[in-house]
């Protein structure tokens, strides 16, 4: 209700196009002095208008702060003239491809295309091998199809459907009803008898045509009739026809579906948008469409929920989709941004395909097209490159790491050109087969075979400066980037032809007490120079902390694969610092084979790809292995490029042998009961500085760690000693070793030694 003395009362209504009255306080208070009016101005509308707005859109405002109390502005207002040519491009900022995405690539077109053909190649053996078995359905039908089309015309000539209602018309004494349909009867039976007779009369022509034809004629014609009739004789419950291929039951994916199994997550960001605004919470960004042999969603999750919060529940979705876990691949397009979600449903399980390495049928192989390593989850053949690269692998155990390090093997001895130096630091045998085209060669866990692979970085370091000085000497038409191509390693005058060295189980030789040091140097040298010199190096691991691999290796490697790990650190030391943070998750995969529900096999592949992408490698059992081993050796003999261990040669070790005790005993007297740790660590850098060399750089403390570390394979403990500097000094207790506990452990070791000869 308006007060009474309210203005608004007798205030006139205003045209909007003609001048504003204002009210004298909206004025300065020195217009009021100076106006002579009755305390009202007369201001132009346009003048009003902008004095709402005072900065036009087309005018930049001030960059005067803003005063004490005085109303900024931060949106634009919303009336302003837009040119077109802006509003055509934020529409066509997201533009839908042209070619479908099968034919983006050579790849996946001929990977399609070959299904398309495989398939309908299938349809149509299945269904000429049950050509006999139609025939015979048709001839045993054929009877009952005669029954049937004879019936059929005697009803059509003669209108005997029509008698029913003729009945009903008689039995409810309706003479006028059945004398209309008796005259209509008769009349459908004048015009129907003579073309039944002529129907006969073409078929009595055509059946004495048909015997004085040729027998063939004769067989062609009665299989023509039996066909017809056993048609027309099929049952309504029995197709004649079996499907070659059953189709799969998997629920096509819709928008609901997708909406109602993120719902069910159970992320909180995802659940209070659906609560305010369910219709624009979860944005498509593309029509959902099938991808290779399954479906895929482009969307949008909402405001502050990332790609990362979802691939937590893949498991829940799993359950919500109502597929295995291993159809489900959600994955992120941080190109775009983190809350865009790449959703790809397929219709196998990926845990319960084995992937086929097309190197098993290959005749060779060149390394500078990269190997074929694995498929992704759409089953698209995923190649990992090698050269200019190093390869890191890693899991828990049983995960399929080996598995994977044989198919790179694989790639590497069928090209005749490249040099394996290969090291098996398990035991098990699993590169067995490769030994015989291989240059360097190591199967064991015992100390010797650790030794062996140290001495082979050490050897490696020496190829990469050497290569470094023969490629700078190449002339500029040759090698004009400074880096080996397969131009330059076809040439073997040059020695700089692709060397790869794998180490499977690197966590042995890192962490060893004597070797370690040493290699992880040797190693992260050799990755950081030798990647445009030809030299490759691969390491597998199933212990990922940073005990076992060193940080300046896991930092620079370039390619890397990642299986299932147990946890976050784990993963980050394998695939990168923040790999986890930023959804590539390792963690997700369950453990064991596939025959148990695991993801043997499945991992992360990052670095060989624009994305990380899901993949699971290519298997080879040992028989075939075996036989790419065998083709190996023949191309490289043929080609005359064996050379090292495939030829019994057996190169003298770049690192002396030593062994740990021996030189303690070696530098600790016999007088000497109880020495420091540190004092310990000084005489071994005395007395093999290329060893201990790099103990002596460590910190006091740490050079005390590192002997401690190192006594412990041997049962060797250290504690608190009294002790006094070497040269005099003051008197402390220090960690140290007891000299006996030295000599006890190398009686032991030395009288297990003897019994294992023994026997």
């Amino acid at each position: 209700m308006t007060p009474p003395n309210d203005p608004s009362e007798h205030r006139p209504a205003t045209d909007p196009d003609q001048p504003t009255t204002l009210p004298t306080t909206d004025r300065p208070a020195e217009a009021e002095r100076d106006d002579d009016g009755p305390g009202a101005e007369v201001v132009s509308i346009e003048t009003a208008r902008a004095g709402r707005h005072p900065y036009p859109p087309t005018t930049p405002a001030p960059e005067s702060p803003a005063l004490e109390g005085e109303v900024v502005r931060v949106d634009l207002p919303g009336g302003e003239r837009r040119d077109w040519l802006t509003d055509l491009e934020n529409k066509a900022r997201t533009r839908r491809p042209i070619v479908p995405l099968w034919l983006r690539s050579r790849t996946e077109a001929v990977h399609t295309l070959r299904w398309v053909g495989v398939h309908y190649a299938h349809v149509a053996g299945y269904q000429a091998t049950r050509t006999p078995l139609y025939a015979g359905r048709l001839a045993a039908r054929s009877p009952r199809g005669l029954v049937r089309l004879v019936g059929g015309m005697v009803k059509w000539t003669f209108d005997l459907e029509g008698e029913p209602v003729r009945l009903a018309a008689v039995q409810k004494a309706d003479p006028e009803n059945y004398l209309k349909l008796s005259r209509q009867r008769d009349a459908r039976v004048r015009l129907r008898v003579p073309a039944t007779l002529g129907a006969l009369v073409t078929l009595l022509i055509v059946g004495i045509a048909v015997a004085a034809a040729p027998t063939s004629a004769q067989w062609g014609a009665l299989a023509v009739a039996l066909a017809v009739l056993g048609v027309v004789g099929r049952p309504a419950d029995r197709p004649l026809i079996d499907r070659a291929v059953i189709p799969a039951s998997v629920e096509k994916l819709t928008s609901d579906i997708v909406i109602r199994a993120l719902t069910a997550l159970g992320i909180a960001g995802i659940t209070q948008a659906m609560a305010k605004n369910p219709k624009d919470a979860i944005r498509f960004v593309a029509p959902i469409t099938r991808d290779g042999p399954g479906w895929r969603a482009d969307l949008d999750l909402p405001y502050g929920v990332t790609v990362g919060d979802v691939l937590d529940k893949r498991d829940r979705m799993s359950g919500a989709l109502r597929r295995p876990l291993g159809c489900i691949w959600p994955e992120g397009d941080p190109s775009v941004h983190e809350g865009r979600l790449i959703l790809w449903v397929g219709d196998k399980d990926l845990s319960k395909t084995i992937v086929k390495s097309p190197l098993l049928k290959a005749a060779s192989h060149d390394v500078f097209k990269g190997i074929p390593f694995g498929n992704d989850p759409r089953g698209r053949l995923v190649t990992v490159p090698v050269i200019e690269n190093n390869a890191l692998i890693g899991s828990l155990p049983g995960q399929g790491k080996t598995a994977s390090v044989r198919e790179l093997a694989a790639g590497v001895v069928l090209d005749p050109t490249a040099e394996g130096w290969f090291h098996e630091l398990k035991g098990s045998g699993d590169l067995d087969p490769y030994e015989k085209v291989c240059h360097r060669y190591v199967s064991g866990i015992q100390d010797e075979a650790i030794a062996y692979a140290a001495d082979s970085l050490a050897l490696l370091r020496k190829e990469v400066m050497r290569r470094a000085a023969a490629l700078k000497t190449l002339p500029p038409d040759l090698c004009p980037d400074k880096k080996v191509t397969r131009q330059i390693a076809d040439k073997r005058s040059l020695g700089l032809h692709p060397l790869v060295c794998i180490i499977d189980e690197c966590q042995n030789l890192f962490a060893h007490p004597a070797y370690g040091a040493k290699a992880g140097e040797d190693a992260e040298f050799i990755i950081k120079l030798g990647r445009a010199l030809g030299v490759v190096l691969i390491l597998a691991t199933q212990r990922p902390d940073k005990d076992s691999l060193p940080t300046g290796i896991s930092a620079n490697v370039s390619i890397r694969f990642c299986l299932k790990v147990a946890g976050q650190i784990e993963n980050d030391m394998i695939l990168g610092t923040s790999a986890y943070k930023n959804g590539i998750r390792a963690t997700m995969f369950n453990p064991g084979p596939p025959d148990k529900g695991g993801d043997a096999g499945t991992g992360y592949l990052v670095g060989a790809t624009p994305m990380p992408k899901v993949v699971k490698s290519a298997y080879l059992n040992t028989a075939e292995t075996q036989l790419i081993a065998d083709r190996a050796y023949a191309l490289r003999r043929a080609g005359g490029t064996l050379s090292g261990h495939a030829l019994g040669e057996t190169p003298a070790p770049a690192a002396p042998a030593h062994d740990l005790l021996a030189d303690i005993l070696a530098v600790v007297a016999v007088s000497e009961a109880k020495v420091w740790n540190e004092v310990v660590v000084a005489r071994l850098a005395e007395l093999r500085p290329e060893v201990y060399g790099p103990w002596m750089e460590l910190e006091a403390d740490a050079r005390a760690a590192q002997l401690t570390t190192a006594l412990k394979p041997y049962g060797v403990r250290t504690g608190q000693v009294w002790g006094t500097p070497e040269g005099g000094g003051k008197g402390a207790n220090r960690r140290g070793i007891t000299r006996d506990d030295i000599t006890t452990a190398i009686t032991e070791r030395d009288g297990k030694k003897g019994s294992g000869g023994a026997a």
